[in-house]
């Protein structure tokens, strides 16, 4: 099975074609089309440091918000504790093809 190893968010993902994933949000309405030209890996080619012509193209199939994540802070016996919590906003989308 071929795959790809693309960057996007400051993140490295490995994706073979229909595959679904979670990525940082992409400013794309759902339905749009995004390609992604930073490809560190395609095609059993390794780039030094990205391959020259390799595209992993994707469709935004919905934008959400993940799970909520717990912040707690807290210092034993002086009476502090802090929570903060927080939802990272998240595009999915669904890997069509990998050029190489």
């Amino acid at each position: 099975m071929a795959y790809a190893i693309f960057k996007t968010g400051g993140k490295q993902y490995r994706v073979s074609e229909g595959d679904k994933i979670d990525v940082e949000k992409l400013n794309l309405e759902v339905g749009a089309e995004a390609s992604f030209d930073q490809v560190l890996f395609a095609g059993g080619k390794a780039g030094a440091p990205l391959v020259e012509g390799a595209t992993v193209t994707a469709e935004v199939i919905d934008q959400h918000r993940a799970k909520k994540v717990i912040a707690f802070k807290f210092k034993r016996r002086k009476g502090y504790h802090k929570t903060k919590g927080h939802r990272r906003q998240l595009t999915r989308l669904q890997i069509k093809t990998i050029s190489a």
